[in-house]
């Protein structure tokens, strides 16, 4: 029997001990209650002290590991080639950039019409840095509105060929501000399967009904439509998709939401500075200015600042002011900012060659890589030579940073797993000289990393 060792007898006398205690709290309790008088007892004082430290010794007998599952994970990425790690540059981001101590010719950039470093627009910053200061101080609808706000979505709202603008602080918080404010519960939201990941978040936060078609398959939204008859939504879409740089199929998505009463809605991000005679974006590309219900767009690409806008009818401005939460509750983009954004702006309009001279050296970078065996084709600044593997991706990415090319590898959650590449980006001011040099450099390191075709 259990209580015939010495180590169960002990244990048994302990057993009959505290329950003892229990039954003597009790009646003092019982008592207590008969008397309807307060009385402490030392008896309970005692029995609590003891529970509580047996409380303490269980917790320090099992130890938690919190971040276990986080160190887990981060190990799987090493192992998977997905881990990633901040690049630190070393000077301002133009075509030739400082990086470990080297001179590397930048082709990764999103500064398409190379304003991060351009004189005047550097110029209109530091003006507004001496007469606005630093900061907003607040969100647009309380402090942060100042006179360079307004005049900036004046001048988006020109540019674009729309009644209003309204400036948000990235283009990330824009798609999360614009998609939840026009969509609910109840509504239906049609996006494309390779939009950014910043409409696929807006989306999920709107609550209404995501439905994801096949990539610029015009027909399979309109199939995906027609099951949803009566439904009142939106069609979003990417203008230039940003890892394959190719375009969206603007005349079907805009005939389709006109005939079934959607909202169209493109996000231009690389599409604006970029596409387009005079670089006004896919409308213009199209030849259909003023088509598009909302054009969603950032300043942080070809303009060369930072920040996000939506253009569009008066309406459409005055709704994301009072329901946008990105919009209401954020602090509003420095002065700073609004001066250098305003000022790109202008630069494109006075000097198209720049968006001439940008769409010339695509022309030219894919003629020189299909020359040397790498096939591709883009019509915008974003240029994606397909890899696969990660691993691999690294590899050729690694062989050319040692080059002095400066060009990532592009790995999942970015794109699918198995198809990494590298994603080259173009600039205006690269010169044919040093894309001819580049192409060549990748078609060597990919032949070398043993990746032909």
């Amino acid at each position: 029997m259990w209580g015939d060792s010495p180590a169960g007898a002990t244990a048994l006398s302990g057993a009959m001990a505290e329950r003892r205690q229990e039954t003597e709290i009790l009646r003092v309790h019982c008592h207590a209650l008969c008397t309807g008088k307060k009385r402490e007892n030392g008896i309970m004082q005692e029995y609590t002290r003891k529970k509580e430290n047996g409380k303490k010794t269980e917790r320090k007998q099992k130890p938690v590991d919190k971040w276990k599952r986080i160190e887990e994970e981060l190990q799987t990425l090493r192992r998977q080639h997905l881990y990633r790690e901040t690049k630190v540059i070393e000077s301002a981001q133009r075509s030739h950039v400082r990086y470990q101590g080297r001179d590397m010719l930048m082709l990764a950039s999103n500064s398409y019409l190379d304003f991060c470093d351009e004189g005047r627009v550097k110029e209109a910053a530091a003006q507004a840095l001496a007469e606005y200061g630093t900061g907003s101080g607040g969100s647009r609808l309380t402090t942060g509105t100042t006179i360079l706000h307004t005049q900036l979505e004046e001048t988006l709202a020109r540019f674009k060929g729309r009644e209003a603008a309204v400036v948000f602080s990235t283009g990330f918080a824009a798609n999360g501000g614009i998609l939840p404010a026009l969509c609910r519960a109840g509504d239906v939201i049609y996006s494309d399967e390779l939009n950014h990941a910043s409409i696929i978040d807006g989306c999920r936060q709107s609550r209404a009904e995501t439905v994801v078609y096949r990539h610029n398959d015009m027909a399979d939204l309109e199939r995906k439509i027609r099951e949803r008859p009566g439904r009142q939504g939106l069609i979003v879409s990417d203008g230039v998709f940003s890892m394959d740089g190719d375009m969206v199929d603007l005349p079907g998505l805009v005939e389709l939401a006109d005939a079934y009463g959607l909202l169209s809605m493109i996000d231009e991000a690389h599409a604006t500075g970029v596409v387009g005679a005079t670089g006004r974006g896919c409308e213009e590309h199209f030849h259909m200015e003023g088509r598009t219900d909302i054009l969603m767009g950032t300043l942080s690409k070809a303009i060369g600042a930072e920040g996000g806008y939506a253009c569009g009818s008066h309406i459409l401005a005055q709704y994301l002011k009072n329901r946008a939460r990105s919009y209401i509750f954020s602090t509003s983009l420095s002065p700073v900012t609004m001066a250098a954004a305003k000022r790109a702006l202008e630069l494109i309009e006075e000097e198209p060659w720049r968006v001439g001279r940008l769409q010339e050296n695509i022309r030219w970078f894919c003629g020189q890589l299909r020359e040397r065996g790498i096939e591709t084709d883009s019509e915008t600044a974003i240029i994606p030579i397909r890899i696969g593997a990660e691993e691999k991706a690294l590899k050729v990415s690694g062989m050319l940073m040692e080059r002095g090319f400066f060009i990532p590898a592009i790995r999942y959650p970015t794109v699918k797993k198995g198809e990494a590449m590298l994603r080259a980006a173009l600039m205006a001011t690269h010169t044919k000289e040093e894309l001819s040099s580049a192409a060549a450099a990748i078609a060597e390191t990919v032949a070398a990393a043993g990746l032909e075709g």
